[in-house]
């Protein structure tokens, strides 16, 4: 019995060990469990919240293998300094960072240096989130702090890496934002939309929120948004500020002029266009000048159609505006091609109910008959029709009742269509169909606590797109018929010069940008649905 034991003992033994050795072959090495932890400070040379800091060198040391990434956008001093300071290593994998000042630092000033996300270790990519190294030259630290948020003043998401900067109000004038660095400067970096300075002093401060495009520290109105507050801040503070960035429209100026046919050129320009004159002569006699201000061909450019001139013309084209002014004067090139009228239109498979058909025209348009227009629907009955002319887009648009699942052919004589050049049209038929009435939702957007009117309301898709839009002018339901199933924001702006569109603000003129409302969530029409939502104005 007991020899049997130990034979049955030793069979499930060396079984158990051809079982392991089995798998064994067939498995993995795993490596263990994955590495989920940030690196650790082990030290600091000067120690971190040091003062009396006297030093061009800081030494930063970890208990792993480290990487900086991202160093340029992530790292922020404050305040800042005048030269970038040298960050090493860039590329190779340390346990130590060394940070060269080339500057001469202020005295009795906290200096601190907050890495973002720079800071990864080696093998994982774990980030030390928001570490950062202070030091003063004086004999203590500053700890005052204060909060915020920022926010788009149009547009529902913020950008990301806003900067906030603080400057001593005693010292700040409206010229100190383009000339000169912040005294205390952080970053939202790319995901956060609250903001904190820390380690201030006792002090009155002026506050602006910038997206700096160039990184530079300063405010420049081409390229920048900015958000600021007109009163003073003072510190110590439990206030939560809030600060709205806007672009503000930079005075125009026109960049290029270049002939592209025998009658179009083509006028770049910069900043808003809206009260920019255009004239153009030859030997001192005005010429007859038609402008397109918009372009499909390039962008921030308009359009000019002159008459025919001969090669041996020279021409002056004169733009000006109450801030500037400038002259162009051109040898004309004898251009082969001629820009001639053509007709076209945006053809949807499905023209919604609610949608006006439009036609374009890529010359000018002089004048239309409207009576060598006509519509029919599959049945050959003719369909009375509204029609309104744009001089901006260069359009005509025709709004007609529409039945539903019906099919239309929108006819065209020739010679309806003149343009500048008394050059007409050809024959043109334009097809367009509808779908069921069901096959689209009803949106009813009821107002609560509106004051200040008017308002616009309107209801977007996608990026950006206004499907519909009305003015409100009291607190009273408002309802969009035949809207086509989607998903759709609500934007409410508060019109305060009552010319119908968003007004961005103006920094010189400190006049904020008007107020903008985002409905919080997604508002879904689906197909014969009738939607009612209520739109809290405040």
């Amino acid at each position: 019995m007991i020899k049997s034991s130990i034979k049955y003992s030793l069979f499930f033994v060396l079984l158990g060990v051809l079982i392991f050795s089995s798998c064994a072959k067939r498995g993995s090495i795993t490596g263990g469990l994955k590495d989920s932890l940030a690196p650790v400070l082990v030290k600091a040379y000067p120690e971190n919240f040091s003062t009396g800091f006297k030093n061009n060198k800081i030494e930063i040391e970890f208990n792993e293998l480290i990487k900086i990434k991202d160093i340029n956008s992530q790292l922020i001093i404050s305040p800042p300094l005048k030269y970038k300071p040298i960050v090493e290593p860039q590329s190779a994998a340390s346990k130590k960072i060394t940070i060269t000042i080339k500057d001469t630092l202020k005295e009795n000033t906290t200096y601190s240096f907050n890495f973002g996300q720079s800071i990864t270790d080696n093998n994982e990519g774990n980030p030390y989130n928001q570490f950062k190294y202070v030091v003063s030259t004086g004999t203590y630290i500053d700890s005052l702090s204060l909060v915020g948020q920022i926010k788009d003043a149009f547009n529902q998401k913020s950008d990301n890496f806003v900067s906030i900067h603080l400057y001593d109000a005693e010292t700040f004038t409206d010229s100190t934002i383009y000339k000169e660095q912040p005294l205390y400067v952080t970053n939202t970096l790319d995901s956060l939309t609250y903001f904190g300075l820390e380690n201030l002093r006792k002090g009155n401060y002026k506050i602006i929120a910038l997206k700096d495009k160039n990184n530079n520290g300063k405010y420049d109105p081409k390229s920048d948004k900015i958000g600021f507050l007109k009163e003073t801040i003072h510190v110590p503070s439990d206030t939560l500020y809030q600060l709205e960035l806007f672009k503000e429209n930079s005075i125009v100026k026109a960049s290029a002029l270049t002939q592209e046919s025998k009658n179009k050129w083509f006028l770049g320009y910069e900043g808003d266009k809206t009260n920019l004159k255009i004239s153009a002569n030859t030997n001192k006699i005005n010429i007859p000048l038609k402008i397109l201000p918009y372009s499909d061909t390039k962008k921030d450019s308009i359009q000019l159609f002159l008459p025919i001139l001969t090669a041996e013309d020279s021409i002056v084209f004169k733009i000006e505006n109450r801030l500037f002014k400038k002259e162009y004067s051109r040898k004309i090139k004898d251009l082969k091609t001629i820009d001639s009228l053509q007709i076209d239109a945006i053809k949807p498979k499905y023209n919604n109910f609610n949608d006006a058909f439009e036609m374009y025209a890529t010359t000018p348009i002089k004048s239309i008959d409207v009576s060598k227009i006509s519509i029919i629907d599959k049945d050959s009955l003719m369909i009375n029709f509204n029609h309104k002319l744009d001089t901006l887009k260069n359009s005509l648009s025709i709004l007609f009742e529409k039945k539903e699942t019906e099919k239309y052919s929108i006819l065209v004589e020739p010679n309806a269509f003149v343009d500048y050049n008394n050059t007409t049209n050809d024959s043109l038929n334009f097809k367009i169909n509808t779908r069921k009435f069901n096959d689209y939702g009803n949106l009813t957007v009821v107002p609560l606590n509106g004051s200040n009117f008017p308002y616009i309301l309107e209801v977007i898709k996608d990026k950006d797109i206004v499907v519909a839009t009305a003015i409100i002018t009291e607190n009273k339901a408002i309802t969009f018929n035949l809207i086509e199933p989607n998903a759709y924001t609500l934007r409410i702006i508060e019109d305060e010069n009552k010319n119908n569109v968003w007004d961005t603000g103006n920094y010189q003129l400190k006049k904020q940008a008007e107020r903008v409302i985002y409905f919080p969530k997604p508002v879904d029409i689906r197909a014969n649905w009738d939607v009612e939502q209520i739109f809290d104005i405040r």
